[in-house]
C-alpha cells in the first residue's frame, strides 16, 4: 500500500493510458443530453458526445455535482493508499470543488483511518490534468502527502493553458458570451482564443482561422518557454484529431518536449464550447 492515491475527475482529460499507469481515481461527472443521463468516460466518449451535440436540437447540459461519486472514488482510492489527494478544477467554474469536500467530510464516518484533502486547481482541464499526472507520479515515488503537495503546486502555478474555439455559438446558447459576440463571429469568422488561470479565462487573441488561431498559440507558447527548457505538453481537441496532430507535430517541432500527449477535450466542458477546439496545456521544468 502506498502513501498518496490521486483523485480527479473527467473535466481534466487525462488519456486513459495515464489514468491506468499511475492509479489515478477519476470521478465521471454527468452530462445531459436531450433528456438522458450519460455518465462522462463510462457511458460516452467524447467522441460520441461531440457526434450527439451536432446533431442535439436542444443545448446539452451538465448536471449538478453530487457528493457521492467522490466519496466512491474516495473508498476505491483509501483501498490503495492510508491518504488521498483530490484535485478538482477551480469553484467558480463548477460545484465540483464543494462536492469534493463535502465527500470528503462523509468519509471521515466510513474511511477512518484515511487522510483526505481537496485541493482546488488553479487550472483546468489538461491544465488540471498535467497537475493530477505530476502528483500521481510523485506519489508512485511514495513521496509523503505533503511532499506530493508541495510538488503539484508549484507546477499548478507554471501551467499555462490557451484554447482557439472554432465556433461561439455554444457559448451564446450557454449564456456565457452575448448574442452580440455571435454576431461579430459569424461576420469576420473569428476563432478567439482563451487562457485560463488563476486569475480566471479571458481573452488573448482574435484570430479568423483555426489555423492563425494555431499560429498564435505558438507565439504565445514561445513567450511562456525560456529557450531550451524542457516541456511537459498536453493537446486538447474537441472532434478535431487532424488539427490536433498538426499542432503536436509543430510544436514538437518547436520546444524541447519532454512528455507531449494529445487528449480529447472534456465534454462537460465542450458543452460550452462545442467542437473544433484546439488548445493546450503545458509547464516548463525548473533548471
Amino acid at each position: 500500500m502506498r502513501q498518496v492515491a490521486i483523485v480527479t475527475d473527467t473535466t481534466a482529460c487525462i488519456p486513459p493510458e495515464y489514468v491506468a499507469k499511475y492509479a489515478i481515481e477519476v470521478v465521471p461527472v454527468q452530462l445531459i443530453v436531450e433528456g438522458k443521463t450519460y455518465r462522462d468516460g463510462i457511458d460516452i466518449t467524447p467522441t460520441e458526445f461531440y457526434a450527439l451535440l451536432r446533431k442535439a436540437k436542444t443545448i446539452p447540459t451538465t448536471s449538478n455535482s453530487a457528493p457521492e461519486p467522490y466519496l466512491t472514488a474516495f473508498q476505491h482510492a483509501a483501498r490503495k493508499a492510508r491518504q488521498v489527494l483530490c484535485f478538482t478544477e477551480p469553484s467558480r467554474f463548477s460545484a465540483m470543488f464543494s462536492s469534493a469536500k463535502v465527500a470528503a467530510d462523509m468519509a471521515k464516518n466510513v474511511l477512518r483511518d484515511t487522510a483526505i484533502e481537496v485541493v482546488e486547481c488553479t487550472t483546468a482541464a489538461a491544465g488540471q490534468g498535467l497537475v493530477a499526472i505530476a502528483a500521481a507520479r510523485a506519489a508512485a515515488l511514495e513521496k509523503s502527502l505533503e511532499e506530493v503537495k508541495k510538488i503539484a503546486g508549484g507546477i499548478m502555478a507554471r501551467v499555462k493553458l490557451f484554447a482557439g474555439v472554432d465556433t461561439l455559438h455554444y457559448l451564446v446558447k450557454s449564456g456565457r458570451v452575448p448574442q452580440a459576440a455571435a454576431l461579430v463571429n459569424s461576420i469576420l469568422s473569428i476563432k478567439p482564443i482563451f487562457t485560463l488561470n488563476h486569475e480566471g479565462a479571458r481573452t488573448v487573441g482574435l484570430p479568423r482561422s483555426m489555423k492563425s488561431a494555431m499560429d498564435h498559440m505558438l507565439k504565445l507558447m514561445n513567450k511562456a518557454v525560456v529557450k531550451g527548457q524542457r516541456l511537459h505538453v498536453a493537446v486538447m481537441h474537441a472532434d478535431a484529431p487532424g488539427q490536433a496532430m498538426e499542432f503536436k507535430g509543430r510544436i514538437t517541432a518547436r520546444f524541447n518536449c519532454h512528455e507531449i500527449f494529445i487528449t480529447e477535450f472534456t465534454p462537460v466542458m465542450g458543452v460550452h464550447t462545442g467542437p473544433g477546439l484546439i488548445g493546450v496545456a503545458f509547464y516548463g521544468e525548473e533548471s
